[in-house]
């Protein structure tokens, strides 16, 4: 059974950074795609960032330059740097076996989530 946990989020203003974090067990990360994925009430969840097995990663174009995503052998981790309010959102860590998914649907394991707002 894989379980994941966020942590990190929190409350900032406009310009601030926050560092998430997604702890994994029962597995290691190096054998899986991992990825963070963004849902604000009422709009449809989407991917943010996404990091191979390879470490190869991929970003939303929205994100590109203000974020990083990148792990360890235990742990996925999303600096978010420059903050804007249209950032505000629940933030999910997900992992899949092996191939990146296709669409953030086919990832198997999920965290609870954890509440990002930024103010501005």
């Amino acid at each position: 059974q894989v379980q994941l946990v966020e942590s990190g989020g929190g409350s900032v203003q406009a310009g601030g950074s926050l560092r998430l974090s997604c702890a994994a067990s029962g597995y290691t990360t190096s054998n899986y795609c991992m990825g963070w994925f963004s849902q604000a009430p009422g709009k449809e969840r989407e991917g943010v960032a996404v990091i191979a097995s390879d470490d190869s990663t991929s970003y939303r174009y929205s994100v590109k330059g203000r974020f990083t995503v990148s792990k360890d052998n235990r742990n996925l981790y999303l600096q978010m740097n420059s903050l804007k309010p249209e950032d505000t959102a629940t933030y999910y860590c997900a992992a899949a076996y092996g191939v990146c998914p296709r669409s953030w649907r086919e990832y198997t394991a999920w965290g609870q989530g954890t509440q990002v707002t930024v103010s501005s």
